[in-house]
């Protein structure tokens, strides 16, 4: 598996101690960067395959954890063994992994598309109880109107209610 931040290395980590061993690794304050223990925020991990595929995608919008490090590991099982639109990632496909890590800003709602920027935000689409959500900056999402359709569909709405843009720290 490949990445050099120390968020995306500790991905790593769980992805490979859970696949290859069957361990949950617990987060240790000893070896990680102390502010993975200080600060909650919904987070993303994303497995793509050395030629670019998706292979997994899988996080939180909203911090569901006590802290960052516990975010990113609960994150990085999900995208690697639990992604509904791929099989589990098996042992002899760790080495053709790359693994990014998304950290999210707070949602906030907006009231006019005009403040959107496809590169710049990502957005959670709302109906009812339904959300779609889409980050920023990814390829062949060009448009405004193709990140709000794509984030809708993703929700399985044809209109949403509500709106929310957030950014994102993007570690590989």
């Amino acid at each position: 598996m490949k990445g050099e931040h120390p968020y995306v290395k500790w991905a790593i980590k769980i992805i490979e101690s859970k696949i290859r061993k069957g361990i949950n690794l617990e987060p240790d304050p000893n070896l990680l960067p102390s502010e993975l223990f200080q600060k909650k925020a919904g987070a993303f991990v994303t497995l793509h395959t050395l030629n670019g595929d998706l292979r997994g995608c899988i996080g939180t919008f909203l911090p569901t954890t006590q802290d960052l490090a516990h975010e990113i590991a609960q994150n990085a099982i999900s995208a690697a063994l639990e992604d509904p639109r791929f099989e589990p990632v098996s042992p002899e496909e760790l080495d053709d992994i790359v693994v990014s890590v998304d950290v999210l800003s707070t949602p906030e709602e907006i009231k006019s598309e005009k403040v959107l920027d496809p590169k710049k935000y990502g957005i959670i689409v709302e109906s009812g109880w339904r959300k779609g959500l889409l980050l920023p900056d990814l390829e062949d999402v060009d448009t405004v109107e193709d990140q709000i359709k794509i984030a809708m569909m993703k929700a399985g709405i044809k209109k949403y209610d509500r709106i929310y843009r957030f950014t994102v720290e993007r570690y590989h």
